[in-house]
């Protein structure tokens, strides 16, 4: 579904909207109703609110998606990896954690049936006795439910991600950062030209920085192509490249002209119990440098399970910079100087995420050149 349907709409693809919600209990049981009224709008925003998506009440193809996703339980159908259409939902959230417990690589727990979720279902099949396929039918769901987890949440994922950062050493040459200039939710029309001269202009300057460090940078969408591509593009995109690190930039809004200050963001689901380790690491560390440089008001750093979060396969975070709806917030963001600030701030945290914790001590105090001076010793 790619229209978009928000209070006052009504039809058959309201009904199926509000058939979804009853279905995971967010709706109470009757006949669907093909009117978007106050009371769908509620549930619609609690269930954006639990899957972290963005709260607005309205459902477009992301959270139609997410939806559809949460109507599955595992064992409602057979799970089996479709190249270029990856089967999703909360029966694949739940198969993954399954194995994850087991002692099995899965990748991401991430809600899609890809390629690592298929190789470690076949591990399991092979240590029980059941034929590997790679499918999730009734013999292996059986098997699933007669063991009992090795294992509790997603330490062995963790554990992985950071033996795999320490392999990588800590020199960024090298390496490859995506940086993605994008705009906030719903950007106001009257904010978008602004938004872009700002965001493509920091992305620049971001990118200039790693480039004399080593790294290989990749803009997702270039200056002269606008801001093309949906969040699923973008991450495909970032994928593509094998990026170690992606960095999305968007600026906020918000009918509060009070509203201002700095977060980060990375993957992670509260309602599924999972996130990424090494996002949450690194959207941290931006975060501190940049309110350790800055008089931007410190907005923390926070799980959402957005599309582009969910679906890069490496620690990804996005960084709301600040708010153009807020004049102070707008005066630093127009200012070259305030984004060669920020541009700095988080090309240190790019570095600092390479290093060990103990070398993470002078937050917001050293330049990128002083920290690269202090590696080679």
């Amino acid at each position: 579904m790619n229209a978009t349907f928000r209070i006052g709409d009504q039809g058959v693809a309201v009904t199926q909207i509000s058939g979804l919600l009853q279905r995971i209990g967010l709706l109470d049981l009757g006949e669907p109703s093909p009117h978007f009224d106050d009371r769908l709008e509620l549930a619609v925003r609690t269930f954006q609110q639990q899957r972290g998506l963005h709260v607005d009440g309205v459902v477009g193809p992301s959270t139609f998606r997410r939806l559809d996703e949460a109507r599955w339980t595992l064992g409602d159908r057979i799970l089996t990896h479709l190249p270029g259409n990856l089967m999703a939902g909360d029966d694949v959230f739940k198969l993954q954690q399954r194995l994850l417990s087991l002692g099995f690589k899965v990748g991401r727990v991430d809600g899609y049936f890809g390629a690592a979720t298929e190789s470690g279902l076949r591990d399991f099949q092979q240590n029980f006795g059941i034929p590997a396929d790679g499918t999730c039918g009734p013999a292996t769901l059986k098997a699933l439910a007669q063991l009992s987890p090795i294992v509790q949440g997603g330490a062995p994922n963790a554990m992985r991600a950071q033996e795999r950062i320490r392999d990588a050493g800590p020199q960024l040459g090298g390496k490859i950062v995506v940086i993605d200039p994008t705009r906030g939710h719903a950007l106001p029309e009257e904010y978008v030209d602004q938004a872009d001269e700002i965001i493509h202009d920091l992305a620049q300057r971001i990118e200039g920085r790693l480039v004399a460090t080593g790294v290989q940078a990749f803009l997702t969408v270039p200056r002269w192509a606008g801001n093309r591509g949906d969040e699923v593009e973008r991450a495909a995109f970032a994928n593509r490249t094998g990026a170690n690190l992606t960095v999305s930039l968007s600026v906020d809004a918000s009918a509060n002209p009070d509203a201002c200050g700095v977060a980060t963001y990375f993957f992670g689901s509260e309602n599924h119990g999972t996130w990424s380790s090494t996002g949450e690491r690194f959207a941290g560390l931006v975060q501190r440098e940049i309110v350790a440089r800055t008089d931007l008001v410190d907005l923390h750093s926070h799980a959402k399970a957005w599309d582009f979060l969910r679906r890069t396969r490496m620690p990804a975070i996005r960084v709301d910079t600040g708010y153009l709806t807020n004049a102070g917030d707008a005066r630093r963001l127009a200012d070259a100087g305030f984004r060669d600030v920020l541009a700095e701030s988080i090309v240190v945290a790019v570095q600092r995420f390479y290093l060990s914790p103990d070398a993470d001590s002078h937050t917001g105090i050293m330049r990128l050149s002083e920290l690269r001076e202090a590696i080679a010793e």
